[in-house]
């Protein structure tokens, strides 16, 4: 992630110090945000790991444990937060986020302002594509989930580059200090048209809207909004499917005209495979293979994402 504080900016050059948050990666999916303090350890599966071993370290060092275990404590990217996270709302993932920002033409020194915070995953995305210059000014109207947001971008570095306010911006909209001060507005909430009037304020001239809504009722109300006012209005839906990249071992039988594998076996399954399990027909031996398959869980709907820019006046 990005800072501006060059003491605590984490890079791929920079070495772990006591204090640093870092994610602690198992496999793609157990990973773990831990924040690093001399004294202290991280228990799992694989044995007992001394933090004061990673202190000095460079960012996605392969550590040992007590054991001989191993795990890798990388930086902690916005895309690496965006899995580890505390789900306070249902957040945005990576497919949406990346949308989101290449839509919204996010790009350093770039003004955003948006509703509502929510876990803080987008916001987060957001803070590092706005960086070293920019701002991103974060609306929610709950007080404690605004306060737990404002904990986490201090975690993770990000506090100078975001600003978190408690207000309910369908009711109240946008305080009136960004009027016609913002490049881009975000918008997650249940009825996105009442605050239309205020983006509209709030946009420089050819600003960019972004409304996500889970319902396709809330979009068709929204464009209606928006007919006044703005232009090119798009509405996406984003399907990410994503595939697990493993190694197996495969059986094949000598005498193979076509030479096809018989099938994949684990390397814990191959190991009480007999040698003569091919019943006297042929030698039977092993190749390895790396495999790509898709995930079991994947996610499917998660929202709509309403596109529109102001229009020139």
């Amino acid at each position: 992630m990005l800072s501006t504080d060059s003491s605590k900016r984490i890079s791929f050059d920079r070495l772990i110090c006591d204090e640093d948050l870092v994610i602690v990666y198992e496999r793609h999916d157990r990973i773990k945000a831990v924040k690093v303090q001399k004294g202290s350890v991280f228990q799992n599966r694989f044995g007992v790991f001394k933090h004061s071993d990673w202190i000095g370290k460079p960012f996605g060092s392969k550590v040992l444990s007590n054991k001989g275990g191993f795990v890798f404590v990388l930086a902690p990217t916005p895309e690496l937060w965006t899995l580890v996270l505390s789900h306070r709302t249902q957040i945005l993932y990576l497919a949406d986020i990346s949308f989101v920002i290449s839509y919204l033409e996010v790009v350093p020194g770039c003004v955003v302002l948006e509703s509502g915070t929510g876990s803080g995953s987008l916001t987060t995305s957001l803070a590092r594509a706005v960086a070293p210059s920019g701002h991103v000014h974060t609306f929610d109207f709950h007080e404690q989930r605004a306060a737990l947001a404002r904990e986490d971008f201090e975690r993770n570095g990000m506090s100078s580059l975001i600003t978190v306010t408690v207000r309910d911006i369908q009711g109240e909209g946008f305080p009136e200090e960004f009027c016609g001060a913002a490049d881009s507005v975000f918008l997650d909430l249940p009825q996105p048209w009442l605050a239309l009037p205020s983006v509209r304020r709030m946009l420089k001239q050819d600003g960019v809207l972004c409304s996500f809504s889970p319902c396709i009722e809330q979009v068709q109300r929204s464009c209606d909004v928006l007919q006044s006012g703005f232009t090119d209005i798009r509405t996406f839906e984003v399907l990410l499917r994503s595939y697990e990249v493993r190694e197996e071992r495969m059986m094949r039988t000598e005498g193979d005209q076509d030479g096809d594998l018989a099938g994949p076996f684990s390397r814990k399954r191959k190991q009480r495979i007999p040698h003569d399990a091919n019943n006297g027909s042929g030698e039977t031996t092993t190749t390895t293979t790396v495999m790509a398959r898709p995930c079991r869980e994947a996610r499917g709907h998660t929202g709509y994402l309403t596109f529109a820019r102001l229009a020139c006046s």
